[in-house]
């Protein structure tokens, strides 16, 4: 054996791993880039949701905005009150005012009171049925009723009632907005708890057409833009289209006459009028 090969294989190969660690140590000297130590705990009371709600990749971007003043703490809506105030007094500035968004439905129209023109059988799986028998419902628009919003969100934000409509719990919801790329005919949006002005329709059929497949359709009959603000609520295909912009002009009379209770003034959680109920309405 010869060990003097074997030694100078070794002092070279030493050699060699000694000069590139250091050239590495230099390298990561010269180019480390510092890092305000605040985003490491601003990062450890966010929630770790990583949901996106607030506009940011996740909560270390979120972070990282906080700390050079882009958005204030209130900007994430999945904090409480407290970790608000606590992230704010870490960074020495006010919490702001939370606007919590949410995710809302736009179909009220449940198996009580939509018509079914299908049957489908097949995967469990909203897109699946539209894909095969564009959804079952006599209305192509409604919510055909198969979880996969449900399913999509990680939150448990979303239970599905009694007559196939998911139900979405505010408390839980952190408009993260998986159920509304879930969605395949696009019944989700997510808009901030205070607008409460909702129009749970998006059939482009009008009057008696409309009503046929759904009994709580939009007919088009316009009472709800006669009743508005001027420029709040107009007629767009034959459906209500509240504008947002103006949302502060709103107030639960401008609900009043809708014959369907297609749009409705929602305070908290969404709910969806029974069948039951809307016959006693239309009969009182």
């Amino acid at each position: 054996m010869d060990w003097t090969l074997i030694l100078t294989s070794v002092a070279i190969l030493g050699g060699v791993g000694l000069t590139f660690g250091t050239l590495i140590a230099l390298a990561n000297a010269k180019l480390k880039v510092w890092e305000d130590p605040r985003i490491d705990v601003v990062e450890e009371t966010l929630p770790g949701a990583n949901c996106g709600a607030c506009g940011f990749a996740g909560c270390r971007a979120f972070a990282e905005a906080a700390v050079k003043g882009e958005v204030a703490p209130a900007g994430c809506t999945v904090m409480g009150e407290a970790e608000r105030e606590d992230v704010a007094a870490v960074l020495g500035v006010s919490a702001g005012e939370a606007n919590k968004k949410v995710a809302r439905l736009l179909c009220a129209g449940g198996t009580d009171v939509a018509t079914r023109k299908a049957e489908y059988h097949g995967v469990e799986s909203c897109a699946a049925a539209v894909a095969v028998t564009g959804g079952g419902k006599g209305c192509a628009w409604g919510c055909v009723g198969l979880s996969d919003c449900a399913v999509a969100c990680d939150f448990d934000a979303i239970e599905m009632d009694p007559h196939g409509l998911p139900v979405v719990d505010p408390e839980k919801c952190t408009a993260c907005g998986d159920c509304v790329d879930a969605c395949p005919l696009d019944l989700f949006t997510i808009m901030p708890m205070d607008h409460k002005l909702i129009v749970q329709c998006k059939s482009l059929l009008q009057g008696d057409e409309a009503e046929e497949v759904c009994a709580v359709a939009c007919t088009a009959c316009e009472r709800c833009v006669q009743d508005a603000p001027e420029g709040l609520i107009e007629m767009k295909d034959g459906l209500a289209v509240v504008n947002y912009d103006r949302i502060e002009e709103a107030n639960p009379e401008v609900v009043a006459r809708c014959p369907t209770g297609a749009i409705v003034w929602v305070e908290g959680a969404q709910e969806f009028v029974p069948a039951q109920e809307l016959a006693g309405s239309e009969a009182g």
